[in-house]
């Protein structure tokens, strides 16, 4: 006769099994979560890595682009500081050669300044103020070749020391004080200085008087002032 199975055992097995087989899944669940988290946890990773060196890469872009405006500004300033002191070099050497009356025959250029402001002005009755080295050096007959300049008999012209600008030129005034001329040779360079700086501009940087206007340091070239300095 066969042996009876007991009861308690078979039962006690099928518990140990069940337990097993749900060990085993939980040790399979937990070890694909673990998986999961390390994978996930590594592309994380990755994908933080490559944010920081995208964010390095554009800073490093940014503070570039910062360097080279900083670069072109500085350079644009420092050419615009060296034409200035060249400008104001040239203007220093033309009224050093005016003074010393360097290439032109100074009376005739005191004759044709006087008479252009005279012909500008209204009156008949006029002074012209030079320098009392002026006065020795150009010598008699200065008023007179005025009148004949420019060209009327009805005005009388006198020649005074007094109030005379330093450095050349003459100042015309009518000969009531009301109207006043300002001939002498550093109230023109002065007067003119805005217009001949484009012309010295345009001749000392021809290439940059070429680029369109806004593009430039070098101003525009104004033809013309120069030529009007001593007449």
């Amino acid at each position: 006769m066969a042996e009876t199975s007991n009861p308690q055992r078979v039962l006690s097995e099928e518990i140990l099994a069940d337990a097993r087989r749900q060990g085993e899944r939980l040790v399979r669940r937990a070890k694909s979560d673990a998986e999961q988290i390390v994978a996930t946890a590594e592309a994380e990773d990755e994908k933080d890595h490559r944010e920081r060196i995208e964010a390095a890469r554009a800073e490093a872009q940014r503070r570039s682009g910062l360097v080279l405006a900083t670069v072109a500004v500085e350079a644009g300033r420092m050419r615009v500081r060296r034409a200035e002191e060249i400008l104001q070099t040239i203007y220093d050497e033309a009224r050093k050669r005016l003074e010393r009356r360097e290439g032109f025959d100074y009376r005739q250029t005191v004759v044709a300044l006087a008479a252009g402001a005279i012909s500008r002005m209204e009156g008949n009755r006029f002074v012209l103020e030079i320098s009392a080295a002026d006065r020795e050096a150009l010598g008699a007959g200065l008023a007179e070749e005025v009148c004949r300049r420019v060209g009327r008999n009805d005005f009388d012209v006198t020649v005074n020391t007094e109030g005379a600008a330093a450095g050349g030129g003459v100042i015309v005034r009518d000969d009531e004080g009301r109207q006043v001329w300002d001939n002498s040779f550093a109230g023109r360079l002065e007067r003119f200085w805005p217009a001949l700086r484009p012309d010295i501009g345009a001749a000392a940087w021809p290439l940059e008087a070429q680029r369109p206007e806004g593009k430039s340091g070098a101003p525009a070239s104004t033809p013309g002032g120069a030529k009007e300095l001593l007449c």
